[in-house]
């Protein structure tokens, strides 16, 4: 694929927006006002035409394999859990994979519990939207602001208005309005703008595939800024949760904040070049082939997970001297790579000592191996589950 130049020339100027001078209390600033959607002219999709029809293929495979898994994949919550990682490394928030699940079993986590928490809160708005979207509620503004309450719901996010659109002027990068990178529009004008999102979301329009909606959905988002803080992560769940709605994919694996992150400089500067020039087309062409990436990124890590399950289910059930509690909690590690005995035996519905004795067995076949080396309160883990799912975050983009 080509990369990515500069335009030379202002060739999108009709899709750029418009400068609006707000009081604040540093003094008055310039904020940006986004073009309204859908953008007048159209963006040309005859120009995005090979890589949305890579995109679209990739992504379908991925949605074909998801139907021969097991329904739902097992996986997904380490998946979502991954991509709630990524999304919030792009806020600056350094918390690993493995940091994330240990917290989530242990609440004792090596990095400060505050950013375990804050990424927690991502998976937990993630799976709420899921719910909300399979259940029939639409895509909407009301359903953006009860994520968004989620997002911030812990301690650290409760002075932000959580689930609140913001009712003061907000900017992005450095320690002034006057002295930052972006001043989003001003709070008077966040409900129409918002509003004309929400109908954009669920405009007809054909001549529109839904990758290049996904894909303006999240910039007009971006730029909009509607809330006080969670922006970012919000604006990134929102791509995905567009795709499942559509149907384009039945199950939700499809996330890009990996290839985000992977190419922030990128990413900044094209959500910055469709504010200082309106260059839509440069931005689409990068987001359709972070989609094309993505999805033979996630379709690969379904497969290889699928074949590991298979393997390790098959090498059980054929240990001597083990039950079916055995399979029982096999299958609870399939769903999250860390597991103590004690939960195992909640999720299972059996004894501890009938989990604890499970776990030896796989032990025995090092399909699972202890962490903490202590003799109560051990932590065990999945080992070749989770180097699956940290392999390959870096994409390439040759």
């Amino acid at each position: 694929m080509n990369t990515y130049q500069p335009l030379q020339h202002n060739k999108f100027s009709h899709h750029i927006g418009g400068m609006v001078e707000v009081p604040t209390v540093s003094g008055k600033v310039m904020a940006y006002l986004p073009p309204l959607l859908p953008l007048k002219p159209p963006v040309d999709i005859g120009r995005l035409a090979p890589r949305l029809e890579q995109a679209a293929y990739a992504v379908g495979q991925l949605d074909g394999i998801t139907k021969i898994l097991p329904k739902p994949p097992v996986f997904l919550h380490s998946y979502i859990a991954q991509e709630a990682v990524q999304s919030s490394q792009i806020e600056d928030i350094p918390l690993s994979l493995s940091d994330l699940l240990l917290y989530e079993i242990t609440r004792i986590p090596d990095k400060p519990s505050e950013d375990a928490e804050e990424v927690s809160t991502y998976v937990a708005a993630l799976r709420y939207g899921q719910s909300r979207i399979k259940n029939g509620f639409p895509l909407s503004q009301r359903l953006m602001r009860e994520m968004h309450g989620i997002l911030l719901s812990i301690k650290r996010g409760q002075s932000k208005a959580p689930g609140e659109y913001r009712r003061c002027q907000n900017w992005i990068g450095g320690p002034t309005p006057q002295q930052a990178k972006y001043v989003p529009p001003p709070a008077s004008h966040v409900l129409d703008l918002m509003s004309n999102l929400e109908r954009f979301i669920h405009r007809d329009d054909p001549d529109t595939p839904v990758l290049v909606q996904a894909g303006i959905l999240h910039v007009q988002f971006e730029m909009i800024h509607p809330f006080l803080d969670g922006n970012g992560r919000l604006g990134r769940l929102l791509i995905t949760l567009l795709l499942h709605e559509h149907r384009v994919l039945k199950e939700p694996l499809l996330y890009l904040s990996l290839f985000f992150n992977t190419h922030r400089q990128t990413y900044y500067a094209l959500l910055e070049r469709v504010q200082t020039h309106g260059d839509w087309q440069s931005w689409l062409e990068f987001f359709l082939d972070g989609v094309w990436r993505t999805a033979r990124h996630a379709t690969g890590v379904a497969v290889k997970l699928q074949n590991l399950f298979d393997r390790d289910q098959d090498q059980v059930r054929s240990i001597k001297g083990s039950n079916q509690s055995a399979v029982h909690v096999y299958q609870e590690f399939q769903k999250r790579p860390f597991l103590t005995a004690s939960l195992a035996a909640d999720r299972v519905g059996v004894s501890p000592p009938t989990a604890r004795k499970a776990i030896r067995h796989l032990q025995d076949v090092r399909i699972v191996r202890e962490i903490t080396g202590n003799p109560r309160n051990q932590v065990f883990v999945y080992e070749e589950y989770l180097k699956i799912l940290l392999e390959g975050t870096d994409l390439d983009m040759s």
